[in-house]
This record gives structure tokens, C-alpha cells and sequence, in this order.
């Protein structure tokens, strides 16, 4: 039957003849039984909890045919779900949302007839959505205990089509209602649809091998399984949920443990959710064992009303109301802000952390909760009403602004820049031999728009000017911290006169991050910003800024932050003898796909950033899937720069084809800039014992999916 012909078989109709070939009925939209598919197409096979009727695309990819396939029913709820895939003619017909493609989806929920009336009918389709790359369809139906909603979604990529589990099927317990339910009992456990003869038997048979998945059941399985691995939990009074708290939902943060997450009071167990998130597998996995907030404050779409919907169906418990963190007495860190939980910690006192790297290229600026955190000290509190900056000017005169005054008398500046620690990609160094200092990937690095005002018009405020840039080379503009160590000493650090005086000069002394007011671990209420020199220059809770013939005397200045020979050990190294870092070079680095990943044959997209220091714009990215034999050109993203002043990175993405007889890929990535530096093919040559300036190619190996 064509799409054109296909009508709408009235309720009547329908319990005397049963489900006509070619039509689903009640919609009108044509279908073809899984039956007559060629079984080298497609597989079916139930789901280990018996949750769900999983039905996927073999190799090679089915081509787009309309599809009627029973994904599975809750044995004792009353729903009946059917699958097809329409073409694309059909979307209008049948209420799809979106072009049809071979991998999309549409739904239709069948709710059980009164006892001894026939074949189950069309419930209302309440609502169709598109979530991302994703689809689903939310379906109204009435079980034996009332209403709820099925919710079925099917991924755009290769993978299973799975039937989603319903909320409040695990409140259907077999003895609620037995005289409703035990009406229509399945008396096998599975089955298609198929053209029949009308009888009475024949439709009760029909509906019953189709309820055989026993989603319903498997749900309350599901909870009852939870319940038991966490035997130390206990219901509260009058609730009908157990009572966790953090510690026992910190357990669950595998597919192997269940992955268990917070939300407000209550605890989800979203492990069956993870294959159908639409951002993908990997992100959903950050908020494992730990609360959705941080991550859903990302993304405004989780604040839609059928992503609640979509989380309810997976509660399995309350988060224990007496529970609160309390920071440790006389701990000079416990004063320090919350992070965002997706951050990979390196160390927590002084707190340390970098992005995940997937995260880090989804956007230019980094969301100012994953822009790494690089802090020295604990982070100090300080006082927005009493804050001043002191700022050392010629002869002995002293400056104290406040931030309403450097606000007020200076006019703002915005730049957006890169920060890059000068220990970014450290863990590649150790791999060649151990150094000392933090563990970094290749996510010490972010970029923000930055606010505030130039410190070049507070230097001319406090008496210092241009005609002074001829002696720049003999004089520094020094910064000094709030951030100090128990004896006092403060974090410090300095730049040459001529990078913060010179004409078009961007360095900032910053109050807004993204827009926002500087948050405490970026240096409330006030930092410096010096766009195209190493992270450790930009110092943080801004307390004083003088200039002086010789560099700051800090620590971090003088005795840190330099690189050496890879002859130079710790037994033979004088830091007197090298410079201080500034500028960076050129660097890039790839993030996705992750390190170990394995990546589908046919086309693979390769995503990473690049960046220089000095101002240096980055003008091209090579990108290599065979160890670098041979490259490709990746294409550049990001904002246009003046040359000279091209502060911020550039993110770049490759889209090629897999060799088709390639079983691993190293891909490999360098980049070029402005004045044609490029990164040096190995690491063993830019060693040094504290692991800074690794700048090598960046190599990730990943494994192709057989085809």
C-alpha cells in the first residue's frame, strides 16, 4: 500500500479484521513487518534486564525502508509500543518532526481494551521533540493504575534502538490490580506483527507475544537490585524511596556499579540512560557518582520541563537531608571556593585542575567553571568594601584605588586571551623520563573574554610614560598577589616595562570573566591579564604593582618557570642561568577523539585548538591518521586577529576517511604560526627536568571498529 493510499482503520474496523498489512494502525502510516527483512540486516535481541527490545543496524548500513518493529511492552502496564521508520514523504503524514532518515524514529503507544473487546488501540501521541542529534516521541497511555508516558529515543549514529523504561512502572506491582491485568495475561514471551485471519484468539495471541519484553517488570527489577546493592540504605518515614547518601551514591560511578546521580533531593540511577544521552556517552559519564547541577548549569536545555520527565523515570532513591559538608577547622584551604565536578583534579591543596579534554573545544571561551584552575596558595578572601590596589609610582608616591574608583576614573578595555600554564602537556614529558611538578594533559589552557581596565592608563595615572620605553629593557612591572604562603610570602611575579607600556598594549587589570564578575579562584576582585605570556605571569588577587630595575624577587619568578637543556638534572641546575619564561611557543593539541578511543570506519572527525604566544596568530593546523606519513590541512575556527596582537587560540577540526584496511589510527596534529615556527616532532629534545614548554606533536591512538 503507498503512503497516498494508506487511511485510518476506525477502532470498530480494527477489532474485527486486526491490523491490516502495510498500515499501522489508527496512524495510516505504512509499515513492513521485521519479519520480512532479511535477518543478515538487522539483529533482535532482548536486553540483559529484560527492560527493553533492542533492535540495531547490522553492517552494512540497511538502506532507508519503512520499518514496523515491536521494541517491547511492559507486561503488566498496559502499553504496547511499536516502532517504525518512515520516510521521508511520510513525515508530515504521520507527525514527525524533522526529515526522515534511515535512523530516526517515530512511536506509537497502544493502551489494552476493555476485557474481551479485541486487539489493543492508539493512545494520543502527547508530543514530539527533537533533543540534539536525537529524537523522541512521547506517547499518552493509561495502564492498569493510570496514566503515564513512554519515551523512546533512537540515536542518529549506528547503534541499538532501544525502548526506554516508563516512569511509575515500578509502582505496577502483579497484585495491584489482578482482575484488570490478568485480563489480558501474554501467554508468550515475544513476537511480531503479522497479517491474521480477524479471529478473537489470534488478537489476544498477537498482543500477548508482543507484551513479552516485560519492560515494566524489569524496571521494578531494576529498583529492587538497586535496593539490594546498598543493604545499609533505609527508607525514611513515609516516603517510598530509600535514603542514600553522597558516600553510597559515590559507589555507582561505572556502567559495571550502575551510574547513580544527584539531583536536588534525590538520587537517579541513569545507568540505561547513558547510550541515549544526546551529547554522547562520555559527558554524561563526568557527573558519575556525583550531582547534575554543576553540569546542567552549562546547558540551558536541561531546564526544560521533559528533560525532568526524562530523568524522573530513573529515581531510585532520596539524598539523605542531614547531610552537609563541613570544611575542616584550622585547614588554611577550607576557605576555598566550590569547583565544578567535571574538572580533572591534580592536586587539592593548592587546588589544581583541568577540563576534560572533549569539553574544552565546544565552545571559543572556556565557561569560566572548567577554565583550568592553577593556584599556587589557598585563595583568599577578600573584602570587596575595604579591597585597594596599591600601585608604586616614581619618586616614592603611593596610589590606593578602590575597584569602584579603577572602574570609575579608567575607561574598560576588553580582549579576549588565551592562558596557557607553562606545565600544559607535562605528562607527556614523564613518559619519557620522570620530572617534577603537576600531572598536566593537554587541558591547562582556556580562553575568556577579559574586562577591566588597561594597565598602562593606571601606570600614567601614577606618573610613569611612554618616553621611559627606551630604558624598558632594564625595568620590570612587578605584581604582587593576596594570596600568601603561612610565613606570609605572596605569590609574585613580573614583565618587562615594554610589554605592558608599549603603544596598542592589551595587558589588562581585570575584573570580568566572560562577562561576569571575576570568580574567586580566577582572582576576585581584580587580576592581571597579559595576553601572549605564560599563565604564571597573569597574577591573581592583584595587590600591589610597582616597577623596578630588577624582576620580582618572588619565588615563582626567579627559582620556577624556566627551561633547560636535557643534559641540566636537579644536581647540576642553576635557575640564575636562564631566563624567565614570557612568551610561549606554538602549541596544539588534539581533543577528540580521546586517547584509546575506538572511532567508527567510513569518516572520522579529528577536533583539537591551537595557539602561539607574543601575539603570533596561528596560520595553519596539519593534521596526520597515520603517525604523520602523510597530512592534511585542518580547518581553523575562531575569531579573525590583527597580526601581532592574535591573543587567543584558534580550535580546528579535520573530517577524513578511514583507510579501509586500517585496524589503528595515530593521529597526529602540529601547528604553524605567523612567523612559521612549528612544533617539534618529538618531546625528547625539548625535555627538562620541570616538564614545561612541551609543545611536540600531540599523538592519539585509537582503534577502528570493525566493519
Amino acid at each position: 500500500m503507498r503512503p497516498e493510499q494508506s487511511r485510518k482503520i476506525q477502532p470498530e474496523r480494527l477489532h474485527r479484521a486486526g491490523p491490516k498489512p502495510g498500515t499501522l494502525p489508527g496512524l495510516g502510516c505504512p509499515f513492513r513487518p521485521l519479519a520480512e527483512c532479511p535477518a543478515r540486516r538487522f539483529r533482535s535481541a532482548p536486553s540483559s534486564s529484560g527492560a527493553a527490545g533492542r533492535i540495531g543496524p547490522s553492517r552494512p548500513r540497511p538502506a532507508p525502508v519503512p520499518l514496523l518493529t515491536v521494541l517491547g511492552a511492559p507486561a503488566r502496564t498496559g502499553l504496547l509500543a511499536l516502532s517504525w521508520e518512515p520516510r521521508r514523504s511520510d513525515a508530515r503524514r504521520c507527525g514527525v518532526w524533522g526529515p526522515c532518515t534511515w535512523a530516526e524514529e517515530a512511536a506509537a503507544c497502544l493502551t489494552p481494551p476493555p476485557r474481551g473487546t479485541g486487539p489493543a488501540l492508539p493512545a494520543r501521541v502527547s508530543r514530539v521533540r527533537g533533543l540534539g542529534t536525537r529524537s523522541f516521541i512521547a506517547c499518552s497511555f493509561a495502564p492498569c493504575t493510570g496514566p503515564a508516558e513512554m519515551l523512546l529515543l533512537r540515536p542518529i549514529v549506528r547503534g541499538p534502538w532501544v525502548l526506554q523504561r516508563t516512569p511509575r512502572l515500578a509502582a505496577v506491582a502483579w497484585g495491584s490490580h489482578p482482575q484488570a491485568c490478568t485480563a489480558w495475561t501474554p501467554s508468550r514471551t515475544h513476537g511480531t506483527w503479522s497479517p491474521g485471519d480477524g479471529s478473537r484468539r489470534w488478537k489476544v495471541t498477537a498482543v500477548g507475544a508482543l507484551l513479552g519484553l516485560g519492560a515494566g517488570l524489569a524496571y521494578g527489577d531494576h529498583r529492587r537490585r538497586a535496593a539490594e546493592a546498598e543493604p545499609k540504605a533505609e527508607a525514611a518515614p513515609g516516603a517510598p524511596y530509600p535514603v542514600f547518601t553522597r558516600q553510597e551514591v559515590g559507589r555507582h560511578r561505572s556502567l559495571a556499579e550502575r551510574v547513580w546521580v544527584t539531583y536536588g533531593g534525590e538520587v537517579f540511577d541513569i545507568t540505561d540512560f547513558v547510550e541515549l544521552h544526546p551529547g554522547g556517552k562520555s559527558k554524561i559519564l563526568l557527573a558519575a557518582g556525583g550531582a547534575l547541577e554543576p553540569f546542567w548549569a552549562l546547558y540551558a536545555v536541561h531546564s526544560q520541563e521533559h528533560v525532568l520527565e526524562i530523568l524522573r523515570a530513573y529515581k531510585v532513591g532520596e539524598l539523605s537531608p542531614e547531610e552537609q559538608s563541613q570544611p575542616s577547622q584550622g585547614d588554611p584551604y577550607s576557605g576555598d571556593p566550590p569547583r565544578h565536578p567535571a574538572l580533572k583534579v591534580n592536586s587539592l591543596k593548592p587546588f589544581n585542575a583541568e577540563p576534560p579534554a572533549e569539553l574544552l573545544t565546544e565552545t571559543y571561551l572556556t565557561p569560566n567553571q572548567l577554565f583550568f584552575k592553577r593556584n599556587h596558595l589557598p585563595v583568599p578572601a577578600v573584602d570587596p568594601a575595604s579591597y585597594r590596589l596599591r600601585v608604586e609610582g616614581p619618586g616614592g608616591r603611593v596610589l590606593a584605588l578602590s575597584l569602584p574608583e579603577l572602574k570609575g576614573r579608567f575607561p574598560k578595555h576588553e580582549v579576549t586571551v588565551t592562558l596557557q600554564c607553562a606545565g600544559n602537556r607535562r605528562a607527556e614529558m614523564s613518559r619519557v623520563r620522570q620530572v617534577k611538578g603537576l600531572e598536566w594533559g593537554v587541558a591547562a589552557i582556556s580562553t575568556a573574554r577579559w574586562g577591566g581596565v588597561r594597565l598602562r592608563d593606571v601606570l600614567a595615572h601614577a606618573g610613569y610614560g611612554e618616553e621611559e620605553e627606551e630604558e624598558a629593557g632594564e625595568q620590570h612591572v612587578c605584581f604582587e598577589g593576596l594570596d600568601k604562603d603561612l610565613s606570609g610570602a605572596a605569590y609574585g611575579a613580573s614583565i618587562p616595562y615594554r610589554t605592558a607600556m608599549g603603544r596598542g598594549a592589551d595587558v589588562l587589570l581585570a575584573y570580568e570573566m566572560n562577562g561576569e564578575e571575576l570568580p574567586r579562584d580566577h582572582g576576585y576582585p581584580l587580576r592581571v591579564v597579559v595576553p601572549g605570556v605564560v599563565g604564571a605571569r597573569n597574577v591573581k588577587w592583584l595587590g600591589r604593582v610597582s616597577v623596578r630595575r630588577e624582576e620580582s624577587p618572588s619565588h615563582w619568578q626567579r627559582n620556577d618557570y624556566k627551561g633547560f637543556s636535557p643534559a641540566v638534572d636537579w644536581d647540576t641546575v642553576d635557575f640564575t642561568t636562564a631566563p624567565a619564561i614570557q612568551e610561549l611557543p606554538v602549541q596544539s593539541a588534539i581533543t577528540e577523539p580521546a586517547p584509546g578511543a575506538t572511532v567508527p570506519p567510513g569518516e572520522l572527525t579529528v577536533k583539537g585548538y591551537a595557539w602561539s604566544g607574543g601575539g603570533r596568530g596561528v596560520v595553519r593546523v596539519d593534521v596526520s591518521l597515520d603517525g604523520g606519513r602523510t597530512w592534511r590541512v585542518a580547518e581553523l575556527t575562531g575569531e579573525e586577529q590583527r597580526p601581532g596582537r592574535a591573543w587567543a587560540w584558534r580550535l580546528w577540526r579535520l573530517t577524513a576517511p578511514v583507510p579501509p584496511d586500517a585496524a589503528e589510527l595515530d593521529i597526529v596534529c602540529k601547528a604553524v604560526d605567523a612567523s612559521y615556527n612549528v612544533q617539534p616532532d618529538t618531546v625528547e629534545p625539548i625535555w627538562n627536568l620541570r616538564g614545561v614548554l612541551s609543545n611536540a606533536w600531540h599523538r592519539v591512538r585509537v582503534t577502528v571498529a570493525e566493519d
